[in-house]
């Protein structure tokens, strides 16, 4: 119903009121149960061969819901009856931000791919981390946590900053995804300059507390192998879990679009199937250089069970959406986790960890 009578209504709507129609209806349904039980009914999908647990956290299926969509914490009790096996909310900062001025939300239907320029913007981790403390959900929430979208914060400034988010919100959270990919110097770099993202690590004192949840880095889909292999190596020097892989793109490739209409866009973030392949091969090679000992969130032009095993295939123990949801409608949620219940049927296996540890792919 989604595809056929849905979409094509929202299609019509500027990509940017159509998702705040999208957050603001769903920040409605999740305060009336009515709405809860009925999304639960129609989405909701379970198999135990799909069941994980991952630092000590139980994920009922491998799918969830990517940063970007649910920024500010209002929607998590709808996607959770919408089937999601766990969120993770934000980005987060320290100040509230209005983000970027409008348009900065795109739509290229010829790649089932957006690109967006929102300008992270959110509530503020004193306001959002309340709302989080008070969810009572039955599904890991993870926080997605970045710099203050301000130029004049940077440096020393631009770490005191990522503290005050982390502080606030280590208490609560399941596990934090540190958001490097954000300008933060008066040069113009990014977290993703490993001597930068050195002193962020250092800043966080990530190796003095143990009873920290666990903290992932996202990396940014363009990096190339020497820079991706240095910021790994400046990583596994510090107490982290995971990574998730990957942010948006600033490139333009793999793109059916016209060159008119892209250059029309401007600049932004580009998600979606244009940058799947690009995702799974990041996955790959962290799967590689940290030889399968961290925990990996694949996410990236994911839209079927098959694009979330090939995700899996290349090392990846969770997968995340968002693209997929706009050009898919929530059912794509339950269709994803009951094509990976059906592989797993199909090739005689009894859990999803045996699509990771059969595949030739991370033998290779």
């Amino acid at each position: 119903m989604y595809k056929f009578l849905v979409r094509p209504l929202l299609f019509k709507l500027p990509a940017d009121y159509a998702h705040e129609l999208a957050v603001k209806t769903a920040t409605n349904y999740s305060k009336r149960g009515m709405f809860l039980r009925a999304a639960k009914t129609l989405y909701s999908y379970s198999n135990p061969s799909l069941n994980q647990n991952i630092w000590g956290l139980n994920f009922k299926n491998p799918v969830g819901l990517a940063a970007g969509f649910d920024k500010n914490c209002t929607m998590a009790p709808i996607m959770e009856k919408l089937g999601f096996g766990f969120l993770e909310i934000g980005s987060v900062t320290a100040l509230p931000s209005t983000g970027n001025p409008k348009p900065r939300s795109f739509r290229l239907p010829e790649d089932s791919s957006l690109i967006n320029r929102l300008g992270l913007n959110n509530d503020g981790a004193q306001t959002i981390s309340k709302r989080l403390k008070n969810l009572d959900l039955n599904i890991p929430v993870g926080v997605n946590i970045a710099k203050t979208h301000n130029p004049d914060i940077y440096g020393e400034k631009a770490l005191e900053d990522y503290y005050t988010s982390f502080e606030l919100v280590k208490e609560i959270a399941d596990y934090i995804t540190l958001n490097i990919s954000c300008p933060n110097t008066a040069e113009g770099k990014t977290f993703e300059d490993p001597e930068v993202l050195e002193s962020l690590l250092q800043t966080l004192e990530l190796n003095k507390d143990s009873s920290l949840p666990p903290v992932l880095i996202k990396f940014s889909v363009d990096l190339d192998d020497a820079q991706l292999s240095e910021l790994i190596s400046v990583s596994e020097n510090h107490a982290i879990s995971g990574y998730v892989a990957t942010n948006t793109s600033s490139l333009r490739e793999n793109l059916r679009t016209s060159s008119d209409e892209i250059n029309s866009i401007g600049r932004g973030g580009l998600s979606g199937k244009a940058i799947r392949k690009k995702s799974t091969e990041i996955i790959r090679k962290i799967y590689r250089q940290t030889k399968g000992e961290k925990t990996i969130i694949g996410v990236g032009g994911i839209s079927s069970g098959k694009d979330a095993i090939e995700k899996i295939k290349a090392g990846a123990d969770l997968i995340q959406i968002y693209t997929s949801l706009v050009y898919e409608g929530p059912s794509v949620v339950k269709q994803i986790n009951r094509e990976i219940a059906d592989y797993l049927l199909t090739h005689d296996l009894e859990h999803i960890y045996q699509i990771r540890t059969k595949s030739p792919d991370l033998q290779s």
